[in-house]
Parts: structure tokens; sequence; C-alpha cells
């Protein structure tokens, strides 16, 4: 690469590829290959070639804005914006307590963001009430990861690994839109005579490129996964040498896998007995094998199980903590990884300790300076805690998410946030959610900006500044910045970001997500670290496999979780007897905030549509292009008919990105999983019919 060109990485998803950006002389940066960089090896998809769009002018926010008398968001000033959050801040604290004040984050902020707006909260505004957005996006695999492994990463591998293992299940993800440089991978794995195995209630572009799909009833992946094992322990390919030597509660788990018998599964799943065992054959004649789950099993109200049952399945068959075998979690969001491990998340503490463990505490206020019994204890998760908005929450500080489109029951959602006394908002363009705000604070992006963010490897890597912003934006460290000192902390919020890198880094030194070995300078040298790096006196390597020696449990043994399938929190009746799910489409991106800014993905994907079975637009009188209105116990939703053989006749779906009239989450559940608090994104009941003309 020539020295003009600046190594960096997309702001978008989880895989964070490496790009290079070249500054223009008219000014905005161009896009070019980073061909070095081992995720992504160059390839880009279009979300990623046409980031810059959003740096232009006019499609981002250019000054802080603040609701003026007429009751219209206005230009103001820097200080007159930051002295406005302030006193909004105080005013409710005063009126209500530390514990009316919210935070709410977002899975796209750097670590240095992240960890920082951690901090604001329990050390400034000393409220426990702070999550994010990163709650709807992988806490379940999260929650199954350290009930089973006692640590949770995405991923435990490098996606390499993916490539060269023996046969992938892949439950509920579609890589070719929502990933799709990592869909290589998939192709890479085929061409070296590995077997793909892809669950997904849709044949979706990713489940054409696999030699076996199972297409199950929405909701119905834990019986799935249950009957699965329930074949692989009859047909004799358990591992009983590694269950033995590295496991625990295998005795307990077996009767519930016993209990789901083919047939059964059959009748709950739709998925036919001989592909129940085509799976398991495919699955389990190689000596080595994966499975990979994303949102489709994990935004359930049994998530946290559904992901159990895929690890237990993993553990049995002995493909876990070997090379080439184990499980993973395909992480959505750019920093979804990091977001939560430096303590965005309501019960967590940078190095991904838990807030209610007192060594955790200690050692954290030690480096904040301030006293353990003065961090508040954990909060409400990112639902309950907008649903306690204008109820216990009176006042919220939210910074890099658009929760008016992307969190479940919006419309409720929406009228929360409507109700609040007092809303500040940090964004790089004028979301739906900012322009309800009071005050809304324009901040830098990517390319403006030097940070790291964690990968879906928990490979750390570091996006590099080639552009200065425009004149009157800053960075969110500049904002935390000058909140804190206009609420008493002169100190302790610095903007350099390599500075609050250093203090993260002391922060998580000793704690499950140890990156005190890991520096800047490491990360331009080697392509990124992986954590657990901890400080040592000769470099430690970084840990790309986790679990090869033993398990991050207290005797270093993995542990199954009895677990049984049940319903899904809502299941289809009469007066709604369709399923819906929904997901992502290739061109846009989660609440589509800034994705709806590019002319180019606009044209790929102008609008929301309602997936639906030929059979069912014959049973309904529809054609391709019909107005459908889709309707839940939430709340209704109205787009285009797009007729499709590639969903069961019983399920719709609708993508999430837009707002109005066609806003799926209108519709979603926002049952909660008792132990992640992930929402019931992906499965709830609903009816269908034409929507009447001018309606």
């Amino acid at each position: 690469m020539s020295p003009s060109t600046v190594d960096t990485h997309c702001p978008y998803c989880a895989l964070q590829c490496g790009m290079g950006l070249v500054a223009l002389p008219t000014g905005g940066v161009e896009v070019v290959e980073r061909t070095a960089f081992p995720v992504n090896r160059g390839a880009l998809c279009g979300k990623g070639r046409t980031a810059p769009e959003v740096l232009a002018r006019g499609a981002r926010l250019t000054g802080p804005l603040v609701r003026g008398a007429s009751g219209a968001l206005e230009p103001a000033g820097w200080d007159e914006a930051l002295d406005r959050v302030a006193e909004g801040l105080l005013r409710t604290r005063a009126a209500h307590g530390r514990d009316a004040v919210g935070v709410f984050g977002g899975g796209g902020l750097t670590n240095e963001k992240a960890y920082a707006l951690g901090k604001f909260a329990r050390v400034v505004l000393r409220t426990s009430q702070i999550d994010y957005n990163g709650r709807f996006c992988m806490s379940s695999a999260a929650a199954a990861h350290q009930r089973a492994f006692g640590l949770d990463r995405g991923l435990p591998f490098p996606l390499e690994d993916v490539a060269r293992t023996g046969c992938v299940i892949l439950v509920g993800s579609n890589l070719a839109e929502t990933m799709p440089p990592a869909l290589r991978y998939l192709t890479e794995l085929r061409e070296r005579g590995g077997k793909l195995i892809v669950v997904d209630p849709r044949r979706t572009r990713t489940a054409e490129q696999a030699d076996l799909h199972l297409q199950p009833r929405p909701g119905t992946d834990l019986a799935l996964a249950l009957g699965l094992l329930h074949l692989a322990l009859a047909e004799g390919y358990l591992d009983e040498e590694f269950i033995a030597e590295r496991t625990n509660g295998w005795a307990e788990a077996r009767p519930g896998v016993m209990a789901h018998w083919p047939e059964l599964v059959e009748r709950i799943t739709g998925v036919p007995v001989p592909q129940l065992r085509e799976a398991v054959r495919l699955f389990c004649s190689t000596p080595d094998g994966m499975v990979l789950t994303a949102r489709g099993p994990e935004q359930q109200s049994k998530g946290t199980d559904t992901v159990s049952a895929w690890i237990n399945l993993c553990l049995a068959t002995g493909r876990a903590g070997r090379p080439l075998s184990g499980y993973g979690c395909l992480t959505g969001q750019g920093n979804g990884q990091g977001g939560r491990e430096h303590g965005q998340k309501a019960d967590q503490l940078p190095g991904y300790r838990k807030l209610d463990d007192p060594a955790a505490r200690a050692h954290v206020a030690a480096v904040w300076g301030v006293d353990p019994d003065d961090l508040p204890a954990p909060g409400r998760s990112a639902y309950e805690l907008l649903d306690a908005l204008g109820v216990d929450v009176h006042a919220l500080l939210l910074m890099g998410s658009n929760p008016v489109v992307s969190a479940p029951r919006a419309a409720h959602i929406t009228e929360r946030i409507a109700s609040l006394d007092f809303l500040a908002v940090c964004d790089v363009v004028l979301s739906e959610t900012a322009e309800m705000a009071d005050v809304v604070l324009p901040v830098t992006q990517w390319a403006e900006e030097t940070g790291t963010t964690t990968n879906l490897e928990g490979r750390v890597i570091l996006r590099r500044k080639a552009i200065d912003p425009p004149p009157e934006i800053r960075t969110d460290l500049e904002v935390l910045h000058g909140l804190a000192a206009r609420l008493g902390w002169e100190k302790g919020f610095p903007t350099d970001p390599e500075e609050v890198f250093d203090e993260l880094r002391r922060a998580s030194a000793g704690g499950p997500a140890d990156y005190s070995g890991i520096t800047y300078r490491r990360i331009a040298e080697e392509d990124g670290v992986f954590w657990p790096c901890p400080e040592t006196p000769s470099t430690h390597p970084g840990t790309p496999r986790l679990f090869l020696d033993r398990f991050a449990t207290p005797d270093g043994r993995a542990r199954f979780v009895p677990v049984l399938h049940r319903p899904s929190a809502e299941e289809p009746s009469a007066e709604y007897p369709l399923y819906l799910t929904t997901g992502r489409v290739l061109a846009q991106y989660q609440s589509g905030a800034q994705t709806r800014r590019v002319r180019e993905l606009n044209a790929a994907s102008p609008g929301p549509f309602v997936q639906l079975h030929p059979q069912l637009a014959e049973r309904l009188g529809v054609a391709e292009g019909d107005a459908l209105a889709v309707t839940s116990r939430r709340g209704r939703a109205v787009a285009p008919a797009l007729i499709s053989s590639a969903i069961r006749p019983d399920t719709v779906f609708m993508p999430f990105h837009w707002p109005g009239e066609g806003r799926a989450n209108n519709l979603t559940n926002p049952a909660l999983d008792p132990t992640s608090r992930m929402p019931e994104f992906k499965v709830c009941a609903v009816r269908v019919e034409a929507a009447a003309a001018g309606a």
C-alpha cells in the first residue's frame, strides 16, 4: 500500500473487515482493498464499499441541536448543548435520585468509548441503570458460553479454522447477506470436502450453499438440537472418553436428551426424521466439526437453553476443546463483543468482571480512584431499562443506538421515550430516536477517529483516523470529558483514545477478558491480538484458540446443562395463525440509520417487505407487490408482498431496518429469556391480510 493509504476497518458488522482509506483532494475518503488482513483478505460487501458516503455533509449531523421554545430542534453551540445535558441530568437526579438517570449504549462503540461510557455511568452519575443494544445481539449465546465453558468469546477459534473442519452446522445465520465476506470460509470448507448443514426456516442464499438444509418451524431449534443429540447417542456417535475426561454433568443432561426421540422432534419442528438422521451422520462421521449459531436460535425467550442444547451436542460428540472443533457464536454488531466486555452491560465491569463480585469491584474501583462501595449494583437489562423510561427512569443519555426502530414492541418503546423528562442523544446521523431528543450531540465517525474494536473471533483490532471531522463535530470521548467536567469530575475522562485504552488495559488485567498485554503498537504489527492476552515478563502471544488444554471453569472441565424443549412465549392461534420471523437484508444494516442514507444501498433495498409462501399468498388472494397488513398482539405493520417458495407456508418474514408503517418491530414480542434477558425477536404469532386501500 502507498504511504497515503491508512489501514483501518469497516464500521459495520463484527467481521470488522480490513480496508484501506485514501484521503481525496476534494474531501472525504476512497475505500481501497487491504488484502493482507486475514479475516476478509481484501473482500468487502456493498455496505463496506459505500461507508464513506455517510461521511458526506448531507448525510450526517454537522452541529449540536437543542429543543427550542417552538418545540423544534435548533442549532446550538457546544457549550450550550453540553450545559443543557448536564443540567437535565442533574435536575433529574435531584428530583428522583441517581437511578432515575439512565444510560443506553451501542454495540458499534469502540472499546475506548464503551469503557468510558460505563465508567461515566458508574462513577460520575453513580447510576445502576446502564445497558446497551448488544443485549439484543448475542446475550443468549454469551450466557450459554458462561454456563458451559466458564468464559464467553463469540468464536473460540479464528475464522480460518471454519474452512478446515469436517462439518459445520450453521444455525439461524444467513452469512451470505449479513456477513458476505465470511461466506468464503464455508465455500472453502466444501471445496476441501467438508460438509455444511444450514438450519433456517427460510431457504436463504446461505442455505442454498448447504449440503443439507433443515427448515424447522420458528422457535423449535431447541427441540431440533435435542433430537440430533438423541440420535447421536442412539447410533453410537458419542465420545465417551471426552465426556469422562473433560466434562461434567452428562448424567443430568442425558434424560432430557432421551425424552426427545426422532418422531417427537419431527412433530415439533416439522423436520422429517430422515433429514435428522442425515444431519447426524454428516456431523458425526468426520473427525471434527463445529456448530455456529446466530440470532435465529438466540433471539428467543429460551435462547440460552437453545444454545446450551447445541453446545451439549458438541460436548457429547467430542467436538469442543480440540483443534478444528467447537461451538461458536457469530456476533452481529461491529463491537458487540468488546462493548459488553468493558462496561456497557448492566452487570459487568471492564475485563468481563461481574459487578456483584467484591474482588472485581475492588480492582476496578482502585483503577478508577473511587471507593468500591460507591459503585452501584447491577441494573436493568436493555428492554427492561427502555420499558422503565418515564416511569422509574426520567432522563436518558443515549449513545450510538436507535431503539425507536430496533427495540421489540417498538411503538410502546417510542411512547416510553416520549414520556422522558429529558433525552440526550450522541450520534453521527439524525436517527429516528435522535429526532425525539432534547439535545443532539453530533460525534465523529469511524474514519475520523482512532480506537479499538474486538471482532467476532476475539481479535482486538485498531481503527485509524484517516481524515479530520467537520469543525463542529466532537468525539464521544470529548463529549464524556465535557459532561464529566460539568458534573464535578475534572479528571479521569481523557480524550486521547490510546490513553483511555491504557487505562482499560489496567482495569481488565487479571479478568476473564484480559487486555493488559495488548497495545496499539502490537495490534498494528500483528493484524490484531486475540484476548485473553495478559501482560507478562515475556510478550504473551494472545489466545487465538481457547479451551485446547482446559475450559475456563474452576475444575477445567466443560459443563453439560440439562435442558428441555418448551414452546415459544407466543404460539399461533385462531386469531393469529402464522409465525413471524425477522432479520436483515444484504444492503441494509441494523436499524438502517446509516445505510438508509446511502444511494446505492437504498436502490438495492428501498424498503420493507413481507415474504410469504405461494400457498399462503393464494389463500389470501394477494399478488406480488400487493400491500399486506401484518398484525400481532402488539401492533401492525404494512409492507408489499414478496412471494417466495423459500419460506415455510406457516411463516412470514420481515426485515427490521425501516421506521414508519413497515416497522417490523411494531410486531415483535418483548418476552425475555430468564437468563440472558434477550427479547424474543425471532418468533411471534401474527395474522396477515390484504391492506385496505388508503389504510
